[in-house]
């Protein structure tokens, strides 16, 4: 089978690293991938926004399946148009895409059918959204209705900063069409998870759950990020809450797109905040979270490539996955700067010595290959780098093996979070 992975991430990393070993797989392809993927797959230059040359290359070069890792080539209608040039694909229609493109579309889908989530408003009048928001108090969260890069989400602590992150989403549109409209809604205390199932239209197959750390700074501090690391197993969904959670939100939600004529393939991520009063659902993603996905991979036993071929073709019914009992955990290098503009070019050393740590892997995400001094040498090309990925029989083993390959890197140029893992590895010594 010559398969193609649409993205050039560290998720799209992740999932290349994985297929390379199916033994379906003849042949493998990135576009546009990056250097780390460059190991595993051929690159492919062409970006995964640009639909039309994708269909294009797919059909000439006689690709079997393809694999779409990031939202946006989704709801552009990729899915759409591989389909209907009778490529097998794996991600959902534009139509169903909108469970991540558009908040709004997202959040009255869950009032329809029943989905446990925090209550909202939506606005496309930034005077309208303030005035709600005054009306509401704080705590209150104010998120983008469009892809802003998981950047979209303001988390306001008081009635000012909400009316400013209107301001700048709708007035100043610092995240450009994404802002036109936005969702204020409530803020849920609790503890958060990374639900996965894969979708085959109708059946239902949950992958292993993770735990995200979305703010920039250790302790859960400073401005949302896309990601800063994550791990798995996250012990805090218990089997009769996982239960709970296929029964309450994954089941309705699946049910609702085929009843809207929409129905989902793909891998679902439903956001979660388990509260004191059960789980609620903070958002849906249409992809492989990032930096979830590295530590899904790093933990899944059985080949991925039968599975997204099985979620393609409706088949997934009493079809199972194997998972490794280890757990995995992903450290985020980000650029200085980020999350707002990352330092691009500077060099980065140590990557062979960090691959050469036990149980890690380094998947690249923001880089390229540049020459310096008559040598190849890889370089910051991105707000988030690379993914150190480890695993452990524990959560704090795979995290001081993540931490070992961090600490064998050279990049002045970069910082990480030093506690991803920390309520896990807490949870771990108090047991």
């Amino acid at each position: 089978m010559r398969v193609l992975v649409v993205g050039g991430g560290g998720r799209e990393h992740a999932l290349c690293w994985k297929i390379a070993d199916s033994p379906l797989c003849d042949a493998l392809f990135c576009a546009p991938g990056n250097p780390g993927i460059a190991d595993v797959a051929t690159c492919v230059p062409i970006a995964a926004e640009d639909v039309d040359a994708l269909v294009a290359w797919v059909s000439k070069e006689r690709i079997d399946f393809v694999m779409i890792g990031p939202e946006a080539p989704m709801t552009l209608g990729l899915t759409d148009k591989l389909r209907a040039n009778g490529v097998k694909v794996f991600g959902p229609t534009a139509a169903a895409a909108r469970l991540e493109g558009s908040k709004a579309f997202m959040k009255d889908l869950f009032a329809k059918y029943g989905v446990p989530t925090a209550w909202y408003g939506r606005f496309t009048d930034p005077q309208k959204a303030k005035a709600f928001i005054s009306e509401k108090g704080a705590p209150i969260v104010v998120k983008a209705d469009g892809l802003a890069a998981g950047k979209g989400v303001v988390v306001a602590r008081d009635i000012a900063e909400a009316h400013a992150a209107v301001d700048r989403m709708m007035t100043e549109k610092v995240f450009g069409d994404a802002g036109r409209e936005v969702v204020i809604e409530e803020f849920l205390e609790g503890e958060e998870a990374s639900f996965f199932v894969l979708v085959d239209g109708k059946n239902m197959l949950p992958m292993v759950v993770a735990q995200d750390h979305k703010t920039v700074g250790d302790g859960d501090t400073g401005p949302n990020t896309g990601g800063m690391g994550a791990y798995s197993p996250a012990e805090i969904v218990d089997d009769a809450l996982h239960a709970r959670i296929m029964k309450e939100i994954i089941a309705p939600t699946v049910r609702g797109m085929a009843a809207e004529g929409t129905p989902f393939t793909g891998v679902l991520f439903a956001g979660l905040m388990i509260t004191k009063d059960g789980p609620k659902t903070l958002e849906f993603n249409v992809r492989f979270g990032d930096p979830e996905c590295q530590v899904l991979m790093m933990r899944l036993k059985s080949d991925l490539l039968p599975a997204l071929v099985a979620a393609a073709d409706g088949q997934l019914a009493n079809f199972d996955l194997r998972w490794h009992d280890d757990a995995a955990l992903v450290v985020v290098m980000a650029a200085k700067g980020y999350p707002g503009t990352p330092e691009k070019g500077t060099v980065i050393g140590g990557l062979a010595e960090a691959a050469k740590v036990e149980d890690a892997v380094v998947f690249h995400a923001g880089t390229k290959a540049e020459n310096h001094d008559g040598k190849t040498a890889i370089v910051a090309n991105g707000g988030r780098v690379l993914g150190v990925a480890a695993r452990g029989a524990t959560v704090g083993a795979a995290q001081r093996q993540a931490y070992k390959a961090v600490d064998a890197i050279k990049w002045p140029g970069g910082f990480c979070r030093r506690d991803i893992g920390w309520r896990a590895v807490a949870r771990e010594k108090n047991s």
